[in-house]
């Protein structure tokens, strides 16, 4: 049997897991991170994408987080997201990603583009997260 840790995901408005996983993969600020027993102490902020969960025994859950924390300890993992899913609505997801492509094509002097950026990535995450839950249900 492989070796656990114990992680928490939770954001402002629910705890979304709790229990023992083999591994934890998430997006930090410096790139992807796969989290599993005996890693080193961290504090990393975490960018818009899927959160890849490897519960005791293989099986797999995804979840969104839009941003926030991961902190690693000895023994645990927690997750505090700023905003977090289990059901990512791909319609809405594609919807949100035309609008801001489009939106970065208008004259310069409209828009903002670190906002319309971060609305573009954060969409292009949700679709990702999409992509991650399918694959790990497909498994």
């Amino acid at each position: 049997m492989a070796m656990t840790v114990h992680c928490d995901i939770v954001s402002a408005e629910e705890s979304l897991f709790s229990g023992l996983v083999e591994l934890v993969v998430v997006t930090g600020v410096e790139g992807e991170l796969g989290i599993s027993y005996g890693h080193a102490q961290l504090l990393t902020a975490l960018k818009p994408g899927p959160v890849r969960i490897i519960k005791q025994g293989g099986e797999e859950e995804v979840l969104f987080v839009r941003g926030g924390y991961a902190e690693v300890q000895p023994n645990m993992v927690t997750i505090l997201a700023d905003v977090a899913e289990r059901e990512i609505d791909e319609e809405a997801a594609q919807k949100a990603r035309e609008e801001a492509a489009h939106a970065l094509h208008q004259a310069p002097s409209e828009i903002d583009y670190a906002r319309i950026s971060a609305q573009l990535a954060e969409a292009e995450a949700r679709l990702r997260t999409l992509q991650a839950i399918r694959k790990a249900a497909g498994k």
